[in-house]
């Protein structure tokens, strides 16, 4: 069953945190949001934690170590990594780093779909979307700094560095888009796109 695993930025976090020892699920969690890696992995649910961890036990790639506990909370599972989720860890790392894919991202989805709104409508939207990108970089710059100022090697901050990146290059799009929309020049008609559906498609 491993070898059918779908794999997921949150196994390859599960299985990527055990290996530094058996953890319980909320330590996953808390490991995830501490080491800043919540930026590029989902591990807001915990409910959709846990059914990964059920998913990956099942496929073998994760067992139970035992059960621990601590005053101040209930006994609380504690999962280890198999030698075959080690194995598939390593392997679905060698293709995600070595093998580009289509990921099938939102924003690209709901660019295709732009002309459902007028590009009054799409200037305000996208506005308010550069806004958050300038937020959201000068929260990253905050992240990366706090890093480097402790002496932590580059290592431990290389997924912001690229997201980072991505946030760079997307922020100079949309600002370019934005200039298009003004000047006229990326501005669309409804008769436009009632020629442009009705001519033939290559």
């Amino acid at each position: 069953m491993a070898s059918t695993f779908r794999r997921s930025p949150l196994a390859l976090a599960v299985l990527g945190l055990l290996e530094a020892g058996p953890l319980h699920p909320y330590g996953i969690q808390q490991l995830v949001r501490q080491w800043g890696k919540d930026q590029v992995i989902n591990v807001g649910q915990r409910a959709t934690l846990y059914k990964m961890i059920t998913r990956l036990r099942d496929a073998g790639l994760i067992e139970v170590q035992g059960t621990g506990r601590d005053e101040q909370y209930p006994e609380r599972t504690i999962y280890q990594v198999t030698p075959e989720g080690r194995a598939v860890g390593r392997e679905w790392l060698a293709e995600i780093l070595s093998t580009p894919r289509n990921e099938f991202p939102e924003f690209p989805a709901a660019l295709s779909f732009l002309p459902m709104l007028t590009p009054d409508e799409a200037v305000e939207l996208l506005e308010q979307r550069r806004e958050r990108l300038v937020q959201r970089l000068a929260e990253l710059d905050a992240g990366i700094a706090v890093a480097t100022d402790a002496g932590l090697p580059r290592v431990t901050v290389v997924e912001g560095e690229y997201v980072r990146a991505v946030t760079v290059a997307e922020l100079r799009w949309v600002g370019e888009y934005l200039e298009g929309l003004r000047d006229g020049s990326a501005r669309w008609t409804r008769d436009e796109l009632a020629a442009w559906a009705d001519a033939p498609q290559p």
